[in-house]
């Protein structure tokens, strides 16, 4: 019996978003909006999408002693998730650096922090954590070795599910414990590096396969997602929404994929699910505060988005 449907080991950032009529270029000023300061990280964004959506889920990261640490631990709560995995201390909360364009497009930069001391020690003083989540996923917002330390800290039977974002070369061992491995078209191309990438996703998910996962998503934002596993590439379509900020919409993609899996459902449903909930989040400013309840993206399938 789990106690845990989703533990999310990972990153968790105060979001300082600025909404700007373009993004500068190299060397250029641009004026924005009011800074708004929002509860963000990869890991907390997963780990909020997941409880709002009604999974039992925990979080696995380390704050700073400072407001925007007590921001953070407040939005886990208020969402519901165990945060008694959450360490403080260590160095200063990460920030993210968010530029938000009319279109909903956003850019980001990331100051790690207390995200950079999340150690593989921490991960081997929360394997009762581990072995008590259904399914256990992690983004590359922390260090690289504390992700390969949860791949050998996972239980027998225990499911890893792996967004590699900000992407980078990834080791054997981790690769082989993805399933899946969730990637966008820039973290895919990345991920493939010197091979001979066409311009067709399609044509993508088999070559990241073949380099060591059980089973690989691409994402296509609008277009929804392609799924590969050893039965071949699928494609899965998502509901058109007017887009308004996207930011966080990947990790809400990835929390609901994850959630899904874990209580058996097939790849091509858990991602046709996860798209909904990832275009649903799209429809409201900021990234925690935009994830949908079940109800809300079950509402949003129904009316088969915008039409």
């Amino acid at each position: 019996m789990y106690d845990y449907d989703l533990l999310v080991v990972g990153s968790a950032n105060a979001d300082l978003v600025i909404g700007v009529e373009r993004r500068p270029a190299a060397g250029e000023t641009v004026l924005g909006g009011d800074l708004a300061v929002h509860p963000g990280g990869k890991g907390g964004n997963q780990a909020v999408a997941a409880a709002r959506l009604g999974a039992r889920t925990a979080l696995l990261a380390r704050v700073g002693d400072d407001a925007h640490g007590r921001l953070l631990l407040d939005a886990q709560r208020a969402a519901g998730v165990d945060t008694a995995g959450v360490l403080v201390g260590g160095a200063p909360t990460g920030v993210a650096l968010i530029t938000v364009d009319p279109s909903g497009d956003n850019s980001i930069v990331v100051s790690p922090g207390a995200n950079a001391r999340l150690t593989p020690a921490d991960v081997r003083g929360a394997a009762g954590l581990l072995r008590a989540s259904r399914v256990v996923s992690a983004q590359l917002e922390i260090p690289l070795e504390t992700v390969e330390e949860v791949v050998r800290t996972l239980p027998d039977g225990g499911r890893f599910v792996l967004n590699p974002s900000p992407p980078r070369e990834l080791p054997a061992e981790v690769l082989a414990a993805c399933d899946p491995l969730i990637v966008n078209e820039h973290e895919a191309r990345v991920l493939l590096g010197g091979e001979d990438v066409s311009g067709e996703p399609a044509d993508w998910a088999p070559l990241l396969l073949a380099r060591g996962p059980h089973s690989v998503v691409v994402t296509l934002g609008a277009a929804g997602a392609l799924v590969c596993d050893s039965s071949g590439v699928t494609r899965v379509p998502s509901v058109r929404v007017d887009a308004v900020d996207t930011t966080g919409a990947g990790d809400a993609f990835t929390a609901a994929l994850a959630w899904k899996l874990g209580a058996g459902a097939a790849l091509p449903e858990a991602a046709a699910y996860a798209a909904l909930v990832g275009a649903a989040a799209v429809t409201r400013r900021g990234a925690q505060e935009s994830y949908p309840t079940a109800a809300e993206a079950e509402a949003l399938g129904a009316r088969g988005g915008d039409r």
